[in-house]
């Protein structure tokens, strides 16, 4: 972690602040913000769905069928789901709009990724061997990880991964090294047993690839090909949007990571020092901050992830200055410059450095 000089205490006091003067401005806004979004969101997935099936009368019909189901998914994966399953609407004690109980239109079985996500990354943001989006995966992302020769192929590996994104999600979050290949961290334990684990990720599996390429498909009759087709360009654009933004707000070059033993003991200072150090902003209208799910606000997310996210774009203000009064670097960007920051980063770690040492080898 940076070394500079910061009143720890301070930036906390400043950071709870903020966060408490937002929670008092939580209430019914937000709450019709949501349900009017899950409306909207249900509208377009049928809507989309019964364009589709205009493709009896032309062809061309499934293209805004394809579009409308594409963006369907997106709000609901990102702005929706994400969301609610951090929790950022328990307090409306509704039980459709509810971390415990929300699940989502996506591979990954909501479960799972409330458990790994939420605890593991966010509790252990950018740390070697203890957040696996720094680990001996797919990518490597970080000179903390020595060169292998795989990684010399890793931009096609990123291409890939961004196709297949939901299922790379899924994988990951059920940690799924641990569960398929018996690769365990150290004193980890977990309330349910592998096996367990195993069967919500095949039946989570199953029901997206029934729901998508046999039940719609099937209701189209001679239409079954195209449609299934459409569904299918629908899932790869929600995956290329959804992993393009969130490799934004994790892996731009001047994200930073963070050594276990740096943040042994951390306070509550140090730990929103190193959140805002782990990530990076995407700059944008509010229809692109609705399409991100907030998530183009990752600084705010790290630091306040239980806060509706529609409120980080005003408070992404206030942090900023903040950060700026403690002499904390606010990594911040247009799509673009962020963009081309991941594929920098991709690059650069594509090949090996001869001044990286093999760190001690992190559980996967």
């Amino acid at each position: 972690m940076s070394q500079q000089t910061i009143n720890y205490q301070q930036l906390a006091a400043d950071l709870n602040a903020i966060k408490a003067a937002t929670w008092q401005q939580v209430g019914t806004a937000d709450a019709q913000y949501i349900r009017r979004l899950i409306r909207w969101q249900r509208g377009a997935e049928i809507l989309g769905r019964i364009t589709l099936m205009l493709g009896f009368f032309s062809l061309w019909w499934l293209l805004p069928g394809m579009l409308l189901l594409a963006w369907a998914k997106i709000v609901d994966n990102m702005e929706i789901g994400h969301n609610v399953l951090h929790g950022q609407y328990d307090w409306m004690n509704d039980p459709l709009i509810n971390s415990q109980t929300y699940e989502w239109d996506i591979a990954a079985d909501a479960g799972s990724w409330r458990r790994i996500h939420n605890h593991e990354h966010h509790t252990y943001t950018n740390i070697i061997g203890k957040d696996r989006d720094f680990g001996y995966g797919l990518l490597r992302m970080s000179d903390d990880l020595a060169w292998r020769p795989k990684n010399r192929w890793q931009f096609i590996t990123y291409l890939n991964l961004s196709l297949l994104f939901e299922w790379g999600v899924a994988y990951h979050e059920l940690a799924a090294e641990r569960v398929f290949k018996g690769r365990k961290k150290a004193n980890r334990t977990s309330a349910l047993s592998d096996d367990a684990l195993k069967r919500m990720f095949f039946s989570k599996a199953a029901r997206q690839l029934f729901k998508d390429y046999v039940f719609f498909p099937l209701l189209a009759g001679p239409l079954f090909v195209p449609v299934l087709l459409a569904n299918l360009g629908a899932n790869l654009i929600r995956n290329l949007w959804t992993s393009t933004i969130i490799f934004c707000g994790h892996f731009t070059e001047d994200v930073q990571t963070f050594h276990a033993d740096d943040c042994a003991n951390e306070s509550q200072g140090q730990w929103y020092h190193r959140q805002m150090l782990g990530s990076s902003n995407l700059t944008g209208s509010r229809w692109f901050h609705l399409m991100t799910g907030h998530l183009s606000c990752q600084i705010e997310h790290h630091l306040f992830p239980d806060i509706p996210a529609r409120r980080y774009p005003a408070m992404a203000a206030q942090v900023e200055a903040v950060a700026n009064k403690h002499g904390i670097p606010y990594n911040s960007g247009s799509f673009w410059t962020q963009y081309r920051a991941v594929l920098q980063r991709l690059w650069r770690y594509s090949w090996p450095d001869k001044a990286v040492k093999e760190p001690s080898q992190p559980s996967a």
